[in-house]
């Protein structure tokens, strides 16, 4: 089984029907038979078209597990159910996200949208932050591809009081970097309370690549990935989630230069992590979240003196693998069956009052928000490498909020919650629109700007 990466080019939508149902058309025409696509987004779009980013499984053919369902399958949402305010929050993993793009930076932000909602959907790359985790206490730490599915309405989360964890980790020559993934795991059990069904040691290991895409966002490669679902569908009674630490291949010297760049440069584990989660969790239906796996005690023990802020957890971690067993031991379980849907305590994409998102990203989360009516926030100063202009969507009124940070993300949160108008809190008040009964043009975007606060 192999992952990999692939770029296209999409001609520019007509504006005729499902944006949507465009892009799962465009991206169906350029697969070879046998391609499951994992991952979707859109790098930058303009009159010629949009670039995507395509990640594709191959090969999973020959395997027993259930073949999964397409990324693009969509079931629409017929109410709002407004008995609750929960939010999404995503910071896509391999963009350079100046706030997200390291170890867990974004969670102080998380921390603050999570006060100004009931529950609070992240993911890992939000919280991450190698041997930390500091979700907050109404967060739910929810794989990507499964957030996606969420907001496509084709799954559903149910809360769990623990799960079962399994860890899967590369066999190592170094017996020492096995001893830290063991000893992690004893202790999440000794601290948290965690039930691990055991370590499973993958033999021969599967191969991790990491690699940077024309556009600059991480992504990478996946060779033997079949090693791993082999160990997972002989084991697939005994967990309920699974946590995997293998090594990550990249090119020499990247790991000193990335700690040393002063956080300018993307994170290169990221992306190719994102990759092989979402294929586990897509094929298996169950949580699961990576941490990369040091080549040796040495690398594991390297000092860079003082670094950013930002890579500051990853720096002082020798195992990274706490924050995944930490956010997997209590991960919703995923619900599929749409019969439950209905039950008291499963959350479904009727449940979201809003999704925020740093400013241009375009992916299947946002396209999701934009087809079930679901308000984005997008959040300008979390710069990123991702070049779309989120206006040009076909969002209806008020469903599209421009802010310039994540104070300012809270505030529109709090007027959504309230059902108070944004535009109803600013001054000048504009005067109330009277018109005739001919047609006229109306706003589809709600900004929030320095100009407007002057």
């Amino acid at each position: 089984m192999l992952l990999s990466e692939r770029e296209i080019h999409i001609p520019p939508w007509d504006g005729n029907g499902s944006l949507l149902t465009y892009f799962e058309q465009a991206v169906h025409d350029c697969l070879s038979p046998g391609d499951i696509p994992v991952r979707f987004v859109v790098t930058h779009s303009g009159r010629d078209g949009c670039h995507c980013e395509l990640g594709i499984l191959a090969g999973s053919d020959y395997l027993t597990v259930s073949q999964p369902t397409s990324i693009f399958d969509f079931e629409p949402r017929d109410v709002e159910n407004t008995e609750k305010f929960n939010a999404v929050m995503i910071v896509p993993t391999g963009i350079g996200a100046e706030i997200g793009g390291h170890a867990g930076d974004a969670t102080p932000a998380a921390r603050l949208l999570a006060g100004a909602c009931d529950k609070l959907i992240t993911h890992p790359n939000v919280v991450n932050a190698s041997d930390i985790n500091e979700l907050p206490e109404n967060g739910l730490y929810v794989e990507g591809s499964v957030v996606s599915r969420l907001l496509m309405g084709t799954a559903g989360l149910n809360e769990v009081r623990s799960n079962r964890v399994l860890l899967a980790i590369d066999k190592n020559e170094d017996e020492g970097i096995s001893e830290l993934m063991i000893g992690s795991a004893s202790a999440a059990r000794a601290t948290l309370g965690l039930d691990c069904p055991g370590v499973v040691k993958i033999e021969p290991t599967i191969y991790m690549r990491a690699e940077y895409s024309s556009s600059g966002r991480a992504v990478g490669r996946v060779e033997g990935l079949e090693r791993l679902v082999e160990v997972l569908r002989d084991r697939r009674p005994q967990f309920d989630a699974v946590a995997i630490a293998s090594r990550i291949d990249i090119s020499e010297g990247l790991h000193k230069e990335y700690f040393q760049s002063g956080g300018q440069m993307i994170n290169p584990w990221g992306g190719v992590e994102a990759m092989l989660t979402h294929s586990i969790s897509m094929l298996f239906d169950v949580p699961s979240a990576h941490a990369p796996m040091a080549e040796n005690m040495e690398e594991a023990n390297a000092l860079f003196g003082r670094v950013d802020p930002r890579m500051s957890a990853e720096a002082i971690s020798s195992c990274c693998l706490h924050c995944v067993l930490k956010g997997l031991y209590r991960s919703p379980r995923i619900i599929t069956d749409k019969m439950v849907f209905t039950y008291p305590g499963v959350l479904t994409a009727a449940d979201i009052s809003c999704l925020v998102i740093p400013d241009g990203c375009v992916g299947l989360p946002t396209l999701a928000a934009l087809e079930q009516g679901i308000p984005v926030i997008a959040v300008r100063e979390n710069r990123n490498r991702m070049k779309n202009d989120l206006e040009k969507l076909p969002f209806a009124p008020c469903k599209l909020f421009i802010v310039e940070n994540y104070l300012e993300a809270v505030g529109i949160m709090t007027a959504l919650k309230s059902g108070v108008s944004p535009s109803s809190v600013r001054r000048p008040l504009e005067e109330t629109r009277v018109s005739s009964g001919e047609s006229s043009q109306v706003d589809t975007a709600a900004k929030v700007t320095e100009e407007d606060r002057g």
